[in-house]
């Protein structure tokens, strides 16, 4: 692997620098200094990464499934040895603790191994009837780019499935968390994973997508940021028809009814939202509860978030570090501001930390008015938004009341209400009593504006799969 704090690109089995030479500064957001460098990939290099993949696409999409399946194991294998390593590297990058680093890094190895069990089940043909059958085979080379804010989880996400499947991969890495990127590709090195297989590239990132996505050996881009920048590649990747998958921007909901359980929502609630400064697609963002019990919820929630310990992201006993860059600081400064100049009142919160780094207190919004940009905007911090509602219809209404459609939560016993609510509520994923991220073995996606196509479990792995109708005229040989 490359020096400790300064990261390469790896392009046909080689970590190397740049063609052109050039780098970018890694911003610890704890204390806004400078503490290393990431090469930039120039148009040369993409060009590199490209004819690599291409060349091994054959021999790779040919190997049998088994094989595959077990290298990706071993490469969870070898991830889970360097944890302690990776997350003190991705929480020195990104902010958030060492533990939530070392669990993010635990998700990443479940989901290279669960991909990796599955490759050999999921290439075997599918019979239709005794003249029919199915053929998977993998879709070609995979565009693949990943946000900063769950680098190591998404990174693992983007190669293991169309990896498992036969298919190449590009990984464009976030700049300003590379080392995520290069643990898991290092893993998958050490595997024994050919040359070409799988490039990793940091650099200009519109530059990098244009210039991958022009490519006509690029046949799927997956994808997981902003819904603007979504659609400018969805855009860009219709020129050349390649798959999509799109995990976009969220604003979930949490309905919290008369009869629900008051102390676990608010826990549930609070350790959700506030787990890496807020900065989570599927991060709550939105409450509403029922208005008996608005009064007490607030208060406990309010209580729940003034206890939350800020502090540096290596001491064991913080809970939530800074946020990731002075980009963010920014917008709950403004989103804020905006709330208040409206009318909303801050129950806790609000402000900055004053201490050096991207700091962001805990932050609860009452009163806000539903002309309020951060009822209509991704907040992606730790801002929480609470309103009461008096009927099951106005809680619906409110609840859907956004573009996007990513998650939804809701507490409840009742059952009468949570068979409307999974029903009415109009999100990809829908949690009942609890708050929970993405897991490996299951299909998760957007709606909406949040995005379109499948991660995670058999249709997360199809997606970089041709399903191949065979007909005969006779009995059809199966494997």
């Amino acid at each position: 692997m490359p020096d400790s704090f300064d990261y390469r690109l790896f392009i046909n089995g080689i970590w190397r620098l740049g063609r052109d030479g050039a780098d970018l500064a890694l911003i610890n957001p704890a204390t806004e200094q400078e503490f290393g460098r990431v090469a930039v990939a120039s148009r040369a290099d993409l060009d590199d990464a490209l004819t690599s993949a291409q060349s091994s696409l054959l021999n790779w999409s040919n190997m049998p499934p088994s094989e595959r399946g077990a290298l990706l194991i071993r490469a969870a294998r070898i991830l889970e040895k360097k944890i302690d390593t990776a997350a003190a590297a991705l929480s020195k990058e990104q902010g958030k603790t060492l533990a939530e680093a070392k669990g993010e890094y635990a998700r990443a190895a479940e989901t290279l191994e669960w991909n990796g069990t599955h490759a050999e089940k999921l290439s075997a043909s599918i019979p239709v009837d005794e003249k029919r059958l199915v053929v998977p085979e993998a879709i070609g080379v995979v565009a693949a780019f990943t946000p900063w804010n769950y680098p190591a989880v998404l990174n693992a996400r983007k190669l293991a499935a169309p990896l498992a499947a036969g298919c190449p991969v590009i990984l464009k890495g976030a700049e300003e968390t590379p080392s995520a990127g290069v643990y898991i590709v290092e893993a998958l090195q050490e595997a024994g994973i050919p040359a070409g297989v799988v490039s990793l590239v940091f650099g200009n990132p519109p530059m990098i997508s244009e210039h991958l996505l022009g490519s006509p050996i690029v046949r799927v881009l997956t994808f997981t940021g902003s819904t603007p920048v979504g659609k400018q590649l969805a855009r860009i990747a219709a020129n050349n028809l390649q798959r999509c998958v799109l995990e976009l921007g969220g604003h979930s909901p949490v309905v919290v009814f008369e009869d629900a359980d008051l102390a676990r929502a608010v826990s549930a609630i609070s350790e959700y939202k506030f787990e890496c400064a807020g900065q989570s697609c599927n991060a709550p963002s939105r409450i509403l509860v029922a208005r008996p019990i608005y009064d007490a919820f607030l208060a406990k929630l309010v209580e729940t978030a003034e206890k939350i310990k800020i502090g540096d992201p290596d001491d064991p006993a913080t809970e939530m570090g800074p946020m990731a860059n002075a980009r963010r600081i920014e917008a709950m400064e403004r989103l804020t501001k905006d709330a208040v100049d409206h009318g909303a009142k801050v129950e806790t919160g609000g402000a900055r930390v004053d201490r050096p780094g991207y700091y962001w207190m805990p932050t609860i919004l009452s009163n806000v008015h539903p002309e309020s940009a951060i009822l209509a905007e991704e907040p992606f911090g730790p801002i929480l938004t609470v309103t009461p509602f008096d009927t099951i219809e106005e809680a619906i209404e409110k609840a859907n009341a956004t573009e996007y459609g990513l998650a939804s939560y809701f507490f409840s016993n009742s059952p009468e209400v949570q068979k409307r609510m999974i029903r009415s509520l109009s999100a990809g994923a829908v949690s009942v009593n609890y708050l929970k991220g993405v897991s490996a073995d299951a299909p998760n996606a957007g709606i909406n504006q949040s995005g379109y196509g499948y991660e995670g479990g058999v249709e997360g792995l199809r997606t970089f799969q041709n399903l191949k109708l065979v007909n005969s005229a006779s009995p059809v040989a199966l494997e």
